[in-house]
């Protein structure tokens, strides 16, 4: 083990040694200790268990980390876990029935740490990942803070880390535990990706004082317009006529940037210079800046900034940056901030400074951490010179770093830009069963997909896959059934605990679901504990469907077409996917009606005249090429076999 991992070992020896720890009511997870055991609270001394925890990983002999050549292409080899630091490992430690804001003990926090990730590594392993994927880690800006502890997407300062994320008890710095992190799921044979946001900041970020001319301002005496309305005397998303609306629509979608229409006078009108530095102070938690001329100003928020009449609300936390500079274009809109007007976007307009401040940040937590990729939130909004700068630099650091893609659309544009994988939308296919088979596994089977993408069944802005219609038991079947996909299985943390409670109301959510999850009720924005003692969880499930996955990954992850039959029943509800090369094959038939069992005839091409369940063991008689059996609504069957024949 190297320095950063030996030196978070050693603070928890020093504790051990000297007694610390023994008098505090400490509880964890049983999953966090043997995922075999029952899910229930283990009282702990928290200095012997992080250093058991760590003495367990030093223990297994060092594993390699999934291969590549160069440009990601390990990616193509990633199961996926996804997890938001702060509030996976939260947990009501002393048991007073809340988790609390503040370290209990001599220094030990409730909310999730890097610490406590590195001790759930060991079951994260067992169940078969090979990467974990971190959402934004950095600190957290407070003016228009959502919840208590705000949203990791805004971020204060991208070269900070996020001090609630180490444990006060070591006294160390977040740096030292991220890293220690990072090389104790490299030793298991596991890859860190890190998620980033390049084109936003936190209203109240660190670079505002610093670079006023980075950031958009506003008079300070204009008011914010509240969500829904449309009043133009008050500061929001610009407001467009329907008529002017169905022109830019029609605009961007025939490619055409030249002469974008802006938005009206009056919106234009409360943009402003920006202040100088030493014009800045820091008032209330906000930014106020003072003109030459003694007007105030200040940053302004940011909202969805396509389509223009996007019904989202205002994003009240964090502010756009200012990629380019340009008088006639010194206001935030859809066609300065995402569909770039070709007058603006001109490599005389870049600023410059800010680009190169950007461009550094992933070689800063390659060459200080080791991380292994980056998912760039709305990467699809950034520039396309900038996106290519921080590909080229992060590639001159490490050739084989990988770039995913936040992105719903599966397309040939993300192969092209230099991105490894994409989200895609599994996650929305999936709840509408026929879309899934019309969309995703015809196209399988008819001319694959360009790029390698997620398969998702939920993540940290859908509803909880285990609180969908079909509950959990859809839930086990869309994991199983992306897992025989030529994708990447990737598993939100809390979807193995069967967790009902978003992360965030980001993605097809109803209106009525709205209000039932404030942001004070949602982990995104205020802290949380998952439900480690749901019972039953999907632990075991996950590890299973993997552990077969394992066994025929060369063909699984192929993408070819011609590995791909999508083979109907007698029932429009139930199929089989049979991934087959030469005379081997394996095939998943799966009913995607939650509601109804269905008993059909399913063809197969083999001559066996039986066949065994891969997860269950259980025997299924096929006669003449053909298998009939019951399908238990949501319930699916994993059967293999080697054929005469190449199929």
């Amino acid at each position: 083990m190297t320095e950063a991992l030996d030196l978070v070992k050693q603070r928890l020896v020093d504790g051990v040694e000297t007694g610390k720890g023994g008098e505090l009511t400490y509880a964890v997870p049983d999953l966090w200790i043997n995922p075999d055991h029952l899910s229930q609270p283990r009282l702990v001394n928290p200095y012997h268990f992080y250093l058991d925890r760590i003495n367990w990983i030093e223990d297994q002999p060092p594993e390699p980390l999934i291969g590549g050549t160069s440009g990601g292409e390990w990616t193509k080899e990633a199961v996926i876990y996804n997890t938001l630091v702060r509030a996976t490992t939260g947990y009501d430690h002393d048991e007073d029935n809340e988790v609390g804001l503040d370290p209990i003990g001599d220094g030990w926090m409730e909310t999730g740490t890097f610490l406590k990730t590195i001790a759930t590594l060991p079951m994260v392993k067992r169940m078969g990942f090979n990467v974990i994927h971190l959402l934004p880690v950095t600190t957290i800006g407070e003016d228009g803070r959502k919840g208590t502890l705000g949203s990791v997407y805004a971020i204060q300062n991208p070269y900070r880390l996020d001090p609630r994320l180490s444990e006060p008890a070591l006294g160390l710095e977040p740096e030292d535990e991220f890293a220690a992190l990072i090389e104790a799921a490299h030793h298991l044979g596991m890859r860190v990706v890190v998620e980033f946001v390049f084109r936003t900041a936190s209203k109240d970020a660190d670079w505002v004082a610093e670079h006023p001319e980075w950031f958009y301002w506003i008079q300070a005496d204009i008011p914010n317009r509240e969500a829904g309305a449309e009043d133009e005397k008050a500061y929001g998303a610009p407001v467009f006529s329907d008529a002017e609306l169905e022109q830019i629509k029609n605009q961007v979608e025939r490619g055409h940037f030249d002469d974008l229409i802006p938005p009206h006078a009056i919106y234009r009108d409360m943009f402003t210079p920006p202040p100088d530095p030493d014009a800045i102070e820091l008032i209330d938690g906000a930014w106020i800046g003072t003109l030459d001329d003694g007007t105030r100003v200040r940053v302004p928020g940011a909202f969805a900034d396509w389509p223009p009449d996007d019904p989202q609300p205002p994003w009240t936390d964090v502010t756009y940056l200012r990629m380019y500079d340009h008088p006639d274009f010194n206001y935030i809109a859809y066609n300065t901030v995402r569909m770039y007007d070709t007058r603006l976007a001109r490599p005389e307009n870049r600023v410059e400074p800010l680009w190169d401040r950007v461009v550094g940040i992933l070689p800063y937590y390659q060459r200080h951490f080791g991380i292994d990729g980056v998912m760039i939130d709305m990467g699809h909004a950034l520039p396309g010179p900038l996106k290519q700068r921080l590909i080229e630099r992060a590639r001159e650091v490490d050739p084989d770093f990988a770039f995913w893609d936040e992105n719903f659309g599966i397309t040939e544009q993300s192969r092209e830009e230099g991105y490894d994988a994409v989200i895609g939308n599994y996650w929305w296919l999936a709840y509408r069963p026929q879309r899934l088979i019309q969309d995703m596994l015809s196209r399988c089977a008819r001319s694959g997909f360009p790029i390698p993408f997620f398969t998702a069944p939920e993540s940290h802005n859908t509803p909880r896959a285990a609180a969908r219609a079909g509950g959990r038991p859809y839930a086990r079947l869309l994991w199983a059934l992306g897992c025989f996909l030529p994708a990447l299985p990737f598993c939100h943390a809390g979807f193995e605990l069967a967790e009902t409670v978003p992360v965030n109301t980001g993605l097809d959510f109803q209106p009525e679901e709205l209000s039932r999850y404030p942001a004070e009720e949602l982990p995104l924005f205020s802290e949380a504990a998952y439900a480690w003692e749901n019972k039953p969880h999907l632990v075991e499930w996950i590890q299973r469907v993997l552990d077969v996955r394992a066994r025929y990954a060369d063909l699984i992850s192929d993408p070819d077409p011609a590995t791909f039959d999508l083979v109907p029943s007698d029932s429009p509800d139930v199929w089989a996917v049979i991934r087959h090369r030469g005379r081997r094959a394996v095939a998943i038939l799966f009913n995607l009606d939650w509601d109804r069992a269905h008993t059909v005839h399913v063809p197969l091409p083999t001559e066996d005249e039986e066949l065994i369940d891969l997860l269950s063991e259980r025997t299924f008689t096929v006669k003449n090429g053909c298998l009939e059996a019951t399908f238990a609504p949501a319930s699916c069957v994993i059967l293999h076999w080697e054929a005469r024949e190449s199929l």
